[in-house]
């Protein structure tokens, strides 16, 4: 069998090209099938990869595929059988082949192309289970890119009051169209409606200004949870602001990366990644969020397109799906 992956051959180049080490017959306890749609990461598929040093590289962030086979011990135990539609954390490639019990099984007719999201909607569920916030608290979203705005709408959905700040038009205006309660451009101290108010922050953009303006504003002991990865550094102002900043308004800064959390549950741990997954996609499924809007669609053999545009933010989505046939 010939599988096809997006592959990175040299910086901003993206090709379609054939995997000659790919996994095809899955092994004990291992689902494989081909591959129906994948979700591409901007932030960190760009960063890490297409502007990355390491080639070749080969991509991947959230994934859907059919069972077409299952390895040994999984079928009847773990309730998968062919035709199954499972989700994964799985490359841009053409044929998957994943442990079961790292997929997650869609909901009957949720469709590929929006399941993929819930890869994004499990980046801040991480926060949603370890935060001291609370629904009916204040949270502001700062960065309205993919992450960012699936996080102003599963905290939304999770009974909190919600506020997303970008500079972006385009950004606010898609936040808007989703039934964001607010929207601003900018965080100001003088906005009484923000200032001392803000249980939590959630930093999705990666610009250590939002984090350094967000401690002006959160109320006494709240949070500031960077999700946003600084992949460069953005301004000039100083550390000293920012130190003395939590200082003295009592702010808990800390990171927000989602692998905080096990992949699979464990005793006496705050849920799990695979939990994260199977809400998100209950929510896709029964439209406690929707995405829809939110997403391009393109053909892998389209990857250098895609990238591009993304990179330059020459397109009016927040990311692209590939649909593989």
């Amino acid at each position: 069998m010939d599988v096809m992956a997006v592959t990175f051959t040299e910086r901003e180049r993206a090709v379609l090209a054939p995997l000659a080490d790919a996994k095809v017959e899955p092994g004990p306890g291992e689902i494989a099938g081909p591959m129906l749609a994948t979700l591409v990461s901007p932030g960190t598929e760009i960063n890490s990869g297409f502007l990355g040093e390491r080639f070749p590289s080969r991509p991947g962030y959230a994934a859907v595929f059919e069972v077409a086979q299952i390895g040994e011990g999984v079928e009847g135990v773990e309730g998968v059988g062919v035709g199954d539609r499972y989700f994964c954390m799985g490359r841009h490639q053409s044929w998957a082949c994943t442990p079961a019990a790292r997929a997650v099984k869609l909901p009957e007719g949720l469709a590929p192309e929006v399941a993929v999201a819930a890869r994004l909607m499990g980046v801040p569920m991480t926060t949603l289970r370890t935060t001291t916030a609370r629904p009916g608290d204040l949270v502001m979203v700062t960065g309205l890119g993919p992450v960012g705005h699936l996080a102003s709408l599963v905290f939304q959905a999770s009974g909190y009051r919600v506020v997303g700040v970008d500079p972006d038009e385009g950004r606010r205006k898609a936040a808007e169209r989703s039934g964001l309660d607010r929207v601003i451009a900018e965080i100001r101290e003088d906005d009484g409606a923000l200032k001392g108010k803000v249980s939590l922050q959630l930093e999705c953009s990666g610009n250590e200004a939002a984090a350094a303006d967000g401690c002006g504003v959160v109320k006494k002991w709240g949070e500031i949870v960077q999700i946003g990865t600084p992949w460069v550094k953005k301004t000039d102002r100083s550390a000293y602001e920012l130190v003395r900043a939590v200082f003295f308004n009592y702010v808990v800064l800390r990171s927000g990366w989602e692998w905080e959390l096990p992949v699979e549950p464990e005793d006496f741990r705050p849920g799990s990644l695979i939990q994260n997954f199977e809400t998100a996609l209950a929510w896709l499924s029964t439209g406690r969020v929707k995405v829809d809007g939110l997403f391009s669609t393109a053909d892998p053999e389209r990857a250098q397109e895609v990238y591009g545009d993304l990179m330059k933010k020459q397109t009016e989505y927040l990311s692209t799906v590939f649909v593989w046939k």
